[in-house]
């Protein structure tokens, strides 16, 4: 996320997530509710709970207590929205309503069930494809966890290498998610080398990985509003 503060949203609309303006120095506030969904298993049963509470995204100055810069937007002009309309999610659960229905110019077009992320515990698991109607393409997939510790170290095995951050690869990415002051979880965007950036974070019990253009893919971050 950014190093600035922002007020809080409650959540996405029907029309997806729509990050702030440009503050007029280069960054951009965002927020992002926390998702906080115990999991059991009960005679094979899943029974998700989730509550949606305000979370803002932790940006206390340039760098983290490791001293490892955070992600800032480049948005700079107009925030870019879709030129399609929106897919229509069929049997939406209460994780997967709220996931977003578009992402800056990026409109939901499918959903899937994330097969590996299932196996690895996870209670719950989509993919999610959006497009900008054109060859722009971003996926993202969201998951919910049982515990906090397991979704963290599920987190980590996403992240490419070792999950540290390289301050000379063209990416400022790191930093903590935190709710009312409350640190959530953390998170991780990295260039990836092909073109494409990837970023990673968890809030509470969900994990999310985003991928997209490198250049949108801070922004695609700032957007996503869990």
């Amino acid at each position: 996320m950014s190093d600035t503060g922002g007020p809080v949203r409650p959540g996405p609309d029907a029309d997806g997530p729509e990050p702030a303006a440009p503050d007029g120095t280069g960054a951009t506030s965002r927020n992002r509710p926390a998702w906080l969904v115990p999991a059991a298993v009960v005679a094979a049963v899943v029974v998700v709970a989730g509550i949606v509470v305000a979370v803002v995204v932790s940006r206390g100055g340039d760098a983290d207590p490791a001293g490892t810069p955070v992600a800032t937007p480049t948005i700079v002009g107009p925030v870019p929205t879709p030129t399609v309309t929106p897919a229509q999610r069929k049997d939406p659960t209460a994780f997967t309503a709220a996931l977003p229905a578009s992402v800056l110019q990026y409109a939901f077009t499918g959903e899937k069930p994330a097969a590996a992320w299932a196996k690895a515990g996870a209670v719950e698991a989509v993919t999610d494809t959006y497009s900008d109607g054109g060859t722009g393409t971003l996926v993202v997939d969201a998951g919910q966890f049982p515990t906090a510790k397991e979704a963290t170290a599920f987190a980590k095995t996403l992240l490419d290498g070792d999950g540290t951050v390289d301050a000379d690869a063209g990416l400022p990415a790191a930093g903590e998610v935190s709710a009312g002051g409350t640190k959530v979880g953390t998170f991780v965007i990295q260039d990836r080398g092909d073109g494409t950036g990837v970023a990673v974070w968890t809030n509470r019990t969900s994990v999310f990985r985003l991928v997209t253009a490198v250049e949108d893919v801070v922004n695609a971050y700032n957007a996503y509003p869990l």
